[in-house]
């Protein structure tokens, strides 16, 4: 490989002779050899967004030269259309606050403006990475801004995906209003239930976590952009970070807003876990809904099968036929994943030490991470699964029959403890709820069949008084 030589203020560094990045990117490459990850996607175009506003705010304050500025910008667009992405090398786990990842993003710049001029790369003669393309910049400013951005832009599509999924279970929902099942608390019979209720319940619940999300995404929409250091604004001024932010709501379409304490975005992340700990209750709901699926699905023959899901692949290596919940399965492994993700960034925005937290890095990439991830599991859980599912009502049908938790309705009527008696000896003899009912003479067949209507039950009320016949009416 063939290197030239570069100068910082450490001294020279070989860097590869073709690289646009340069010579602090290259430390960083030799000092962070640890995971193999990368700045995600999302977060290097946010970081060159931030890098093309800056750079027009300044040309248009008189702070960078016209000519200069035009080629930072014209080397931005090129990376936002796609070009080289390869040159963000930077480890994941790298120095604190970001500033590797920053100043990976400043040199590219840099060195692919200076082409756009006619310049060799590596000279930063007339486009200097800190000078020109990080004028009025800190990293301190910088990466929060560009953590926000990102999780903006990553929070649109999980939000679409989380309320396609809620539609669907509605769809569901709406499908199986007329299958009477059986109920279940502590994984034992409870009183009668419809599916539809179950899968009314379960797109609510999405629903509710969905909206958590949108209302963290709003926390986000402030930015410290122009903070610099510390939050003082120094080497900025309020001109430059009006101007830096309103460039970056027209590049977007976000609703994007300096932020009202500087201080407070710069010192805190704690918008950024507030985003985290919703995806965290989203995955919760989630998770649960997808072990539900595997539960009520479980059989085919000697399980619960009240519902079939979707057969995606074979479930087995040496049982031929077998099919296993395997979309749920992932979800469920996802739903894990998103809730360590939230764990570490939890962890990470404590750590914050006065004014900065430097653990950003690890902040950012984890609630990347488990945004995206979330994102294409419920994608994949609505299409692959949710929108199949199909209801075996004989066998909901069947398991409510032999419940005896349909006697918990002639409570009102005969009180608890004969109830309990009741269902104690259905349970050893396998005698029906209603014979035994019958044979002891505690009400006659007509009021009987009234108060172990299994619909009637799942309409509420005490079954079989004329209140309830009036709400059914």
């Amino acid at each position: 490989m063939e290197f030239r030589i570069e100068r910082d203020p450490l001294g020279e560094q070989k860097v590869p002779a073709d690289a646009y990045y340069g010579g602090q990117t290259a430390r960083a490459l030799d000092n962070f050899p640890i995971s193999g990850l990368t700045a995600p996607a999302d977060l290097v175009t946010a970081t060159i967004l931030i890098k093309k506003a800056a750079a027009e705010a300044n040309a248009a304050l008189g702070r960078l030269d016209p000519e200069i500025a035009r080629a930072i910008m014209s080397a931005a667009d090129e990376i936002l259309a796609g070009r080289f992405r390869d040159q963000f090398v930077v480890d994941v786990y790298q120095a604190g606050a970001g500033t590797s990842h920053n100043m990976n993003a400043n040199e590219v710049l840099a060195n692919r403006a200076a082409e756009v001029i006619g310049d060799p790369r590596g000279v930063y003669t007339r486009v200097h990475p800190n000078d020109h393309v990080n004028m009025g910049q800190s990293t301190n400013d910088v990466f929060p801004t560009a953590t926000r951005l990102a999780l903006l832009t990553s929070a649109e599509g999980l939000m679409e995906a989380a309320r396609s999924l809620a539609d669907s279970l509605q769809r569901k929902a709406d499908e199986f209003a007329d299958v009477i099942k059986t109920g279940r608390t502590h994984l034992q019979d409870a009183v009668p239930i419809t599916l539809g209720q179950e899968f009314g319940g379960y797109a609510e619940c999405v629903r509710r976590g969905a909206d958590d999300v949108a209302a963290a995404v709003e926390q986000l929409t402030e930015l410290n952009i122009g903070a610099t250091a510390v939050g003082t604004d120094l080497n900025a001024g309020e001109d430059y970070r009006r101007r830096v932010v309103a460039n970056l709501a027209r590049y977007t379409g976000f609703p994007l807003t300096p932020a009202q304490n500087m201080f407070r975005v710069t010192q805190s992340m704690g918008d950024v876990l507030a985003y985290s700990s919703a995806l965290r209750r989203l995955a919760v709901e989630v998770g649960k809904i997808a072990s539900d699926l595997r539960l009520l699905s479980m059989g085919p023959r000697t399980g619960l099968s009240e519902i079939n899901l979707p057969a995606v692949q074979p479930g087995s290596s040496i049982m031929p036929g077998k099919i296993n919940p395997s979309v749920a399965e992932m979800v469920n492994q996802v739903c894990f994943q998103v809730i360590g993700c939230d764990a570490t960034v939890a962890l990470a925005c404590e750590a914050g030490q006065l004014e900065l937290n430097v653990m950003m890095p690890v902040i950012a990439w984890n609630a990347l991470h488990a945004s995206t991830i979330l994102r294409e599991s419920l994608k994949a859980l609505r299409a692959k699964c949710v929108d199949g599912i199909t209801a075996n009502r004989a066998r909901a049908r069947e398991l409510l029959e032999r419940s005896t938790a349909t006697a918990t309705a002639l409570s009102p009527y005969i009180g608890y403890a004969a109830t309990a008696e009741l269902a104690k000896e259905s349970i050893e003899t396998g005698r029906p709820i209603r014979e035994l009912v019958l044979e002891r003479g505690l009400l006659d067949r007509d009021r009987l069949e009234d108060i172990l209507s299994p619909g009637a039950m799942t309409r509420g009320g005490v079954v079989g008084s004329a209140s309830a016949k009036d709400d059914k009416r």
